[in-house]
């Protein structure tokens, strides 16, 4: 069996979406993720001019030799542009190997850790009455875990609430440009604890309870904020702060028993092996699509699981079915997996395009059992969507200072 071709799709339904498809001789093939949201153009120059030349009559069951050749044989290593392609091709390797052994990639693996694959949910609010009212809206549905998250009063437009506007794309459908949010460290930290604090109050303690600081805080601010949430028994703080300097967790942890979670934007286990090492992080969250594939997180999740370090992978609607699905396979099997970021299952012009094998119930996701990783791509609906260049939010304080969004 040979790679006799691979093709790059980019589509639109509702999120930009980049897919691979790698196509050998014999006809089977198999699909991975490469999106990078806000420069997926840039995965698709590195994939096209860049990787896919190499790759044709490859076989395609090397899978550790392929992804070796495509990081240590580039010699400019990392990043996300890079690791997001590489990830892409990985992926739909391990889903051609799936499909000819007749078995899901989880067996591949080593089979099942669990039945069942915890999730947690983001109640989202504009107002604390309504985060609180979302989050028991949650509770009904089954969840065992769901993140909060609350606009702040006196700032327009806080990260995970919209306004009126809920979708990134809205707020750039006629001139795509970044959208810009204000930030208040101060007016954050008054209200974060409170928010938590009636969640406990009203709903208990049987619910675990997620929150994500997406990087706003200095260490020593994360440092109080996880003290100060301490009472509420929090499951973790996400991105507390920015880890390009990993000693600033060490300050965090020396302050706090909250347990942290960062690592959505990690690319390869060197960003993490200081904090994971130090054991300055509790669950480590980076995604397939943007840690390279499945072939170096199986090795991450090993690694990690030596140092009491749990898996908790990104789950944002910008990565693909394909990638959730991947996600879905890797937890079943991670004897460290913790938990799932989960945001449903699409809309119906998301699930035109891509078929998926998972399902939700009662808190967990579950995945039917089906050859390789279990994802159909609709080429032909696909075209129906084009791309809409698109970025990300910025955020700048209130006296104008550029901060992290």
């Amino acid at each position: 069996m040979k790679i006799e071709q691979i093709k790059v799709f980019v589509s639109c339904p509702g999120r930009n979406f980049v897919t691979v498809k790698v196509i050998t001789d014999e006809g089977v093939y198999g699909l991975g993720d490469a999106t990078v949201n806000g420069r997926e153009m840039a995965v698709v120059a590195y994939l096209e001019e860049h990787v896919v030349p190499c790759l044709i009559n490859r076989d395609p069951h090397q899978i550790e030799d392929i992804w070796q050749y495509l990081y240590k044989g580039v010699y400019w290593r990392r990043g996300p542009i890079t690791m997001a392609a590489i990830a892409a091709i990985d992926m739909a390797l391990w889903d051609i190997k799936g499909k000819v052994a007749g078995l899901p990639v989880y067996q591949l693996l080593g089979g099942k850790s669990r039945e069942g694959i915890t999730a947690y949910g983001h109640a989202n609010g504009e107002t604390m009455t309504e985060t609180l009212d979302n989050l028991g809206k949650f509770i009904e549905q089954g969840f065992k875990a769901v993140r909060l998250q609350c606009a702040i009063p006196g700032l327009g437009g806080t990260y995970g609430t919209l306004g009126d506007k809920k979708d990134y794309f809205e707020l750039q459908s006629d001139r795509p440009l970044p959208p810009e949010q204000p930030w208040s460290t101060s007016k954050y930290m008054n209200f974060i604890p409170e928010l938590f604090k009636q969640a406990r109050e009203r709903y208990g303690y049987e619910i675990q309870l997620v929150h994500d600081v997406h990087s706003r805080l200095t260490p020593i601010e994360s440092a109080h904020l996880g003290k100060l949430l301490e009472p509420f028994n929090l499951m973790f703080l996400e991105d507390a702060s920015a880890a390009d300097n990993q000693d600033g967790y060490q300050i965090i942890r020396n302050h706090t028993t909250t347990p942290l979670a960062i690592g959505e934007i990690f690319n390869t286990v060197w960003d993490a092996k200081d904090l994971i090492v130090n054991q300055t992080i509790d669950y480590l969250r980076t995604a397939i699509t943007h840690g390279g594939g499945i072939t170096p997180m199986k090795k991450m999740a090993d690694f990690a699981a030596m140092y009491n370090v749990r898996m908790a992978p990104h789950g944002a609607p910008d990565l693909s079915p394909i990638c959730h699905a991947a996600h879905a396979h890797f937890n079943l099997w991670a004897p460290n997996f913790g938990v799932q970021e989960f945001i449903g299952f699409g809309t119906a012009k998301l699930n035109s395009v891509f078929s998926h094998p998972l399902s939700f119930d009662n808190g967990y996701i579950h995945l039917e059992d089906k050859p390789g990783l279990g994802v159909e791509y609709n080429e032909e609906e696909g075209l129906k969507h084009a791309y809409k260049r698109s970025y990300l939010p910025v955020t700048r304080l209130e006296d104008g200072t550029l901060w992290y969004w």
